[in-house]
């Protein structure tokens, strides 16, 4: 009997310390966007339909030799010539395909951004390979060395594309995880450390401050029909890293809206700037992929508001699942198009999945 006890009580210690530690970061100059007469539902700084200030109609994917694919649009590589900003910020980033980075700031610390390695989370991987056909090439991925010097993990929403259950199981309990209001839900209880944040929140760690800022997007994961869903139940957005006045900043999942002149209104001017282009075609419901989608010449705009120094684009490519978008890498084709046509002003920097730069 003493023994049954004894084994008792270790079960239940061994219970209590798998809860996860959860904090909240809600700030005087957070913002916390729930939906009107909700405390449960988010919705965008800007719901209205934006104006796009520029728009491709014609020729928007035209042929070019900066662009090397084994077959037409499909398992590409950039091939252009790139000038190299002179930034010295001190960033070292490294693409690892769709919407996961892989970045080393300047004070040493690595962070990891939306890690999908693999295709989505059972069963959503086995219904969209059944409803689009394929599964999407594997990306270009750390060692276990290098993600065991992972000292934070921020997602930007829960999206199956940008949150893996999978990668929280391998990644474990040392590094910081980092996410959007109500996320913290979706880990399992397994002793991991959760911030989660508002819009306009940030948290110091050292000389490094990490800001959770608004984007123009939605949130779901759960469906189960006439009983259960969770539409915009977490929050989403973006992350500024700055370290001496020196800023990265990624956009997350974002259609345009004018919460990017905000962003750049509170934290000044952004050095780096991680910008989607695809995911905004659609035959019929074109207008609400690029709500929540920026179109090449959309992230051109945001780059604009946010006085970007270099923008690096992200979304397509060969470990991409190409929803919404014609093929592989036509929204880069479309994108270095915009770029001439508009004459525009702020450096692109072309990474290949895989590729890292310091800038």
């Amino acid at each position: 009997m003493k023994y049954l006890i004894t084994l008792f009580n270790c079960m239940i210690i061994t219970a209590c310390g798998t809860h996860n530690n959860i904090q909240q970061i809600i700030q005087p100059q957070s913002i916390t966007p729930y939906k009107a007469a909700s405390v449960t539902r988010f919705t965008n700084l800007y719901p209205k339909k934006p104006t796009y200030p520029e728009n491709c109609t014609d020729n928007c994917y035209p042929n070019t030799a900066s662009i090397q694919c084994e077959q037409e649009k499909e398992r590409c590589q950039y091939i252009g010539k790139q000038v190299l900003p002179k930034l010295n910020v001190g960033f070292d980033i490294q693409w690892l395909g769709h919407a996961s980075f892989l970045i080393r700031s300047p004070d040493g610390s690595q962070l990891l951004f939306d890690p999908v390695s693999e295709q989505f989370d059972w069963p959503v991987n086995w219904a969209f390979w059944l409803s689009e056909g394929f599964n999407r090439q594997p990306p270009v991925w750390p060692t276990p060395s290098e993600l065991a010097k992972t000292n934070m993990v921020l997602y930007s929403h829960i999206h199956y594309d940008h949150f893996n259950k999978r990668d929280i199981a391998q990644l474990g309990q040392q590094p910081e995880y980092i996410v959007p209001l109500g996320f913290a839900e979706h880990f399992p209880a397994h002793g991991y450390r959760i911030n989660e944040m508002a819009w306009f929140s940030n948290l110091q760690r050292g000389d490094l401050t990490v800001s959770f800022v608004p984007a123009h997007h939605f949130s779901n994961r759960i469906w189960v029909p006439y009983l259960y869903e969770d539409d915009n139940t977490t929050l989403w957005g973006g992350w500024v890293i700055e370290y001496q006045g020196k800023r990265l900043f990624f956009a997350g999942d974002t259609g345009y809206s004018a919460h990017f002149k905000d962003i750049q209104n509170t934290y000044g001017d952004m050095d780096i700037c991680l910008l989607p282009i695809a995911s905004y075609y659609h035959k019929e419901h074109g207008d609400w992929y690029r709500y929540v989608h920026t179109t090449p010449e959309d992230a051109l705009t945001a780059a604009k508001d946010l006085n970007c120094k270099v923008m690096i684009p992200w979304g397509y490519g060969n470990a991409s699942w190409k929803m919404g978008d014609h093929n592989s890498h036509s929204a880069l084709q479309r994108l270095l198009h915009m770029h001439s046509t508009l004459n525009a002003d702020i450096p692109l920097y072309i990474l290949n999945e895989g590729d890292n730069v310091s800038l």
